[in-house]
This record gives structure tokens, sequence and C-alpha cells, in this order.
């Protein structure tokens, strides 16, 4: 199946489904948002060391406390039929590891870490972030490598509110993860 290789509008283009985002060929850099392939190009270097520090953190504490699975983008976290996103991390608790399949995370993950990248922050910012609040994660947390910041949202009563900010030398703790608290100086490291 040939796809066009761009982004649809709500005026009139195609809206796109999960089946039609499988037909592209693997490792290609989209994602589905609302229906639109969105192209999503390879991070910069900097985006990775600082997904690399915080996943580093956060696998061996779930590792160590055996709480379930951490995995890195890109994998397809299935959403809906016109939502399937490649969050940076993803945490899945121990008892929620049925929604791991071969092909995809079918279902919201327990926690999400979005790093912003000039390509993405609009999305993880609006579109992903109410997405991610209606499917029922638990924690999401964005990550902003120009700021050095962080914020740390947690679903209440359906609603994501902002539990956790910090910039700098800050440091943010997981409410879905105790005991899991990381500094924001050991994740801008360089």
């Amino acid at each position: 199946m040939n796809l066009p290789l761009q982004e649809t509008t709500a005026t009139g283009g195609k809206t796109y489904t999960y089946a039609d985002y499988r037909q592209l060929p693997e490792g290609a850099p989209y994602q589905l948002i609302g229906g639109e392939l969105v192209l999503t190009p390879a991070p910069s270097t900097y985006h990775q060391i600082i997904a690399f520090n915080i996943g580093l953190q956060l696998g061996n504490f779930v590792m160590h406390n055996q709480r379930g699975k951490v995995l890195f983008a890109p994998v397809d976290v299935y959403l809906s039929e016109t939502e399937t996103y490649q969050p940076d991390i993803i945490f899945i608790a121990q008892e929620r590891l049925r929604i791991i399949e071969p092909e995809r995370i079918n279902g919201a993950p327990d926690l999400v870490v979005e790093i912003l990248s000039p390509a993405t922050a609009y999305y993880d910012l609006r579109k992903k972030f109410k997405v991610y609040e209606r499917c029922g994660v638990k924690e999401y947390w964005i990550v902003d490598p120009g700021e050095k910041s962080a914020q740390l949202f947690t679903l209440k009563e359906g609603r994501f509110v902002l539990d956790q900010e910090a910039e700098g030398k800050g440091e943010i703790a997981s409410r879905v993860l105790e005991g899991f608290t990381v500094t924001l100086a050991s994740i801008f490291e360089g």
C-alpha cells in the first residue's frame, strides 16, 4: 500500500487508522496522531542522552524491585484506531504486563515519559497529552531539554493534574513507582 508521506489536515484529508499505519515499512519515522500520519524525525543526540539517563535509572529501579517493565522508543503504543504513539519511555506495572503484545503495547502504559523536541513538542503538550489523559495513563512526565525542567502529571478523577514541577537542580518523585526519585542534574548531564 502506498500511503502519502505528508500530514493530513482536518479540512478534507484522509483519516488514517492503525491498519494503514501497519502498512508503513518497519522503522518508518511516523506516529498515528488523531488519524494523521505525523513524521517524527530522529531525535537529537542530547535528547537520546536524556532518554538514556532517565531510562537507566527507571529501568534499574523497576528491575531491582521487580515492579514491571520499562520500554523505549520506538515501540508502538496502541490507544485507539487513530492513535498509535511511540513515547520516549514507558513503564508497565507487573500486574498489567498482559498489554505487552508481540507487535505493540495494547493500551495505556502506567507511566509515560516524553522528552520535548522541536518536531514533537506540540503533539506531546497538546494532542498526546489529552489522549494519554483520556486513555488512563496514570503518570505523565514532560521533560524539556531546553529549559532543563520536568513536569509530572498524575491522573485524578480522569484528568491530569500537575503534581510536581522542577527545574535545574530540583527533583521529581514518581507517584506510580513509590520510592523512585530522580534529580534533574542526573538526567540533564551530557
